[in-house]
This record gives structure tokens, C-alpha cells and sequence, in this order.
């Protein structure tokens, strides 16, 4: 029997796989809407979406026919070519943006590193090689290279790999002085998340996106927004951004963009992207026709007034539910987010204890996700029906009541 064929369990994850991760102890095998079905044939409900991956659910028709249409037409070029998907995604993204241009690679953390290397070679061309600084903000997430881990603001990522990349400074969230205090005329870069979504599901004032803006402005510096995890529809508009009506330099995204499918994206003005000229930057999968012809389905559901609205809807009808919950067992003080971002703050009797309480949701068929040891965090996707929200915040409900009285 070729290992195809195999039958697999989840013991064979700790005989072959690098340790780096602890999945739980049931293989999904099938998933459709917001459903997920185990080995065993157990349902559960997806509150998790992948961690905020997963926009349209499982196995959406757009989706499925996109990419089955590509497949029969053609997977890989490298970027030695260009494709007609890439080239259409391209063109939807910048028409719904403020973008001139865009970048596409394979995850958060490639978004991340190009935007990065960008903002440090915009200064290094206009200004000199002493404009290198980059000013991030504290527990933020930008992804695991060591250039992203190092501007993520999360030492826990980052330590006991070597020495760390200089240049780059961490300020409190939502502390306006303190950025204010931080950047200088050395600075290439404001990093920051509109909601921090690993850092606990905090969404960032107005008054400190606008004056981070307003600081970039006066420096000569670039406002970089990580919209990785809050990108594609998230927040309730097709980038967080919006929402706040401050407009970043540039932009990444990826997760909820190719809705499962591994695709990211730059995003930013014509005048800076001429500095990534030619062999300065680059990637043999980014743009790759599959992925782009299913993020391109992806956009094409999600930028429509039914679904945009319709996240602003459901996520009234989630927190009015999990702040019930929360009074009725004591788990959470604080319902916060926007759109289907949704964090659940421990109280002070259960804090440093989101880990039992995903176990204890799994337990009742229900997939959430953790932010920290303190905040339960549900992504689920966007087209959630109203039943399954119903149903799911039921098992959560039967999750925190036997947990309270354990």
C-alpha cells in the first residue's frame, strides 16, 4: 500500500512531523459551509475558520469551481511570465483600494517582508542608509521570519534565534505620546495592526491611527497597516482600514484572500513601488495562477453590499450573545472586535486559562480559536448562517457551563 493510500491517525503526527506545533486530537477530514466532519465522523462547528482564513467556509461553490477551472488550465509559470489570474486579481484589488500597485507572494509573513524591505528601500533611495529605523508596537504579530518576528512585538517569537535584526523599536498600542516620542527623522516605517489580532483581538483607536498618520507625514516616513488577519471583508468593509478612514502607504493582506488558499499581497502607491525595480525583490510561487483565480472568486463574493453588511449583522448577533454568556458564567469581562474578529476577554479568575476553555468547546463540537492565554478569539467565516451561530454559541454556552461547575 503506496503512503497515499495509508490509513493515517494522530499519533502519526508526533512519528513524523517537526514538533513546532500541538494539534488537538481529532483529524478534520471533510468541511462544508461552517461545518467540519472528523475521521470518526463527528460534526463540529467552525467558529476558527482556519484562523481567520477560511472566509467563505468550507468547500464554497466560487471557490470550488475557480479553482477547478484553473486546474484545467494551468498551475505554475513563475514569475519569469505573468498570468492572466494574477493580472485580474491585481486589477480588482487596486480598483477597490488605494493602491496603484500589488505584490503577490504565499503568506502574511511574505506580505510583511515585502512591505518591510519596501519601506527600507524607499528610504535608502529618497533619504540615505541612516533612514532605516522601524517603529512597531508591543504583543503585535507580523509573521515568523526572522524579520517579521523581530518586528512583531511578542519577544516570546522572537528570542533564542541569534541576534536580532536592529533598527526596529516597539511602543505600547494605542499609546499615541509614546509613538509620538519614538519616531524621528531616522524612521522608515510605522508598522501596526488596525486590530491586533494574536495580540488579543484589540482594535486600535481613531485618534491613534490618525495620528500615527499625521506623524508618518511629518517625518517622512511610511504607515504600513498589517491586514492579514483583518483584510478581506473582516471588519465589515473589505479592509479595516476603511473603516477608520485612515489610509496606510501600504498595505499587506492574506488569510481570508484566498479563502483556504495559500496567496498574500502587497499593496501600495505607484510612486513607491518603483523602488522594488527589477531582481530587488521577488518569489517563485507569488501570483500563482491557481491561488489567484480563487482569490479572485474570494473578492468577487465578499466586496458586495450582502456579504459587507452582512458581517456588521452577524457580529451584533454574536456579541449580544457572548456578553450573555460571559455575565451568566463569570468566564469574560469584555466582547470586543470588529465585524467577525471577535475576542472574549478573561476575566481575572480564568486568565492564563483560554486553553481549557477551546478544549472544553471542542468537546462540545465546537472549533474557536485562542488569542494569548486570555482572550478566546472566534474568525468564522463570513456567510455564517444564522443557524449555525445559534447553534455553535449553544455549544459554547454548554462549554462554559460545565466548566463553572467543574
Amino acid at each position: 500500500m503506496s503512503v497515499e493510500q495509508a490509513a493515517v491517525q494522530r499519533a502519526d503526527f508526533d512519528q513524523v512531523m517537526v514538533p513546532n506545533y500541538a494539534p488537538a486530537a481529532f483529524i478534520p477530514v471533510r468541511g462544508a459551509g461552517s461545518r467540519v466532519w472528523d475521521q470518526s465522523g463527528r460534526e463540529l462547528i467552525d467558529f476558527a475558520g482556519g484562523i481567520a482564513v477560511n472566509v467563505l467556509g468550507h468547500a464554497h461553490p466560487a471557490l470550488v469551481g475557480a479553482l477547478t477551472e484553473q486546474a484545467n488550465k494551468l498551475w505554475h509559470v513563475s514569475n519569469v511570465f505573468t498570468n492572466e489570474p494574477a493580472l485580474r486579481l491585481a486589477h480588482k484589488l487596486i480598483d477597490a483600494t488605494f493602491a496603484e500597485r500589488a505584490f503577490f507572494c504565499n503568506s502574511g509573513a511574505e506580505a510583511n517582508e515585502a512591505a518591510f524591505k519596501l519601506a527600507r528601500r524607499v528610504a535608502f533611495d529618497r533619504f540615505g542608509s541612516e533612514k532605516y529605523e522601524i517603529i512597531a508596537a508591543l504583543n503585535s504579530f507580523h509573521g515568523r521570519t526572522l524579520f517579521t518576528v523581530n518586528v512583531g512585538g511578542q519577544s516570546k517569537y522572537s528570542d533564542g534565534f541569534g541576534p536580532k535584526i536592529t533598527g526596529i523599536t516597539h511602543v505600547p498600542y494605542n499609546d499615541l505620546a509614546a509613538l509620538k516620542a519614538a519616531v524621528s527623522d531616522k524612521t522608515c516605517a510605522v508598522v501596526l495592526e488596525p486590530i491586533q489580532g494574536e495580540g488579543g483581538v484589540l482594535p486600535a483607536e481613531l485618534a491613534y491611527l490618525q495620528g500615527a498618520r499625521e506623524l508618518c507625514d511629518a517625518h517622512d516616513a511610511l504607515l504600513v497597516f498589517d491586514e492579514v488577519q483583518t483584510g478581506m471583508g473582516r471588519s465589515g468593509h473589505l479592509f479595516a482600514y476603511m473603516h477608520y478612514g485612515v489610509v496606510p502607504d501600504i498595505l499587506t493582506s492574506a488569510k481570508s484572500l484566498g479563502g483556504g488558499f495559500p496567496i498574500a499581497a502587497m499593496l501600495t502607491t505607484e510612486a513607491l513601488a518603483k523602488h522594488l525595480v527589477v531582481g530587488t525583490h521577488g518569489t517563485t510561487y507569488g501570483g500563482n495562477p491557481l491561488a489567484c483565480a480563487v482569490a479572485e472568486a474570494v473578492i468577487d463574493v465578499v466586496n458586495t453590499p450582502e456579504v459587507l453588511g452582512g458581517v456588521k449583522t452577524k457580529h451584533a448577533k454574536f456579541k449580544a450573545r457572548l456578553e450573555q454568556i460571559g455575565e451568566k458564567y463569570g468566564l469574560f469581562t469584555q466582547v470586543r472586535g470588529l465585524g467577525l474578529l471577535i475576542g472574549c476577554v478573561l476575566n481575572d479568575a480564568w486568565k492564563g486559562k483560554a486553553k481549557d476553555i477551546f478544549n472544553a468547546a471542542e468537546q462540545e463540537g465546537l472549533m474557536i480559536l485562542q488569542a494569548g492565554p486570555d482572550v478566546i478569539r472566534f474568525a468564522p467565516s463570513l456567510v455564517v448562517e444564522d443557524a449555525d451561530i445559534d447553534a455553535g454559541l449553544d455549544r459554547f454556552e454548554r462549554a462554559a457551563a460545565k466548566l463553572t461547575q467543574a
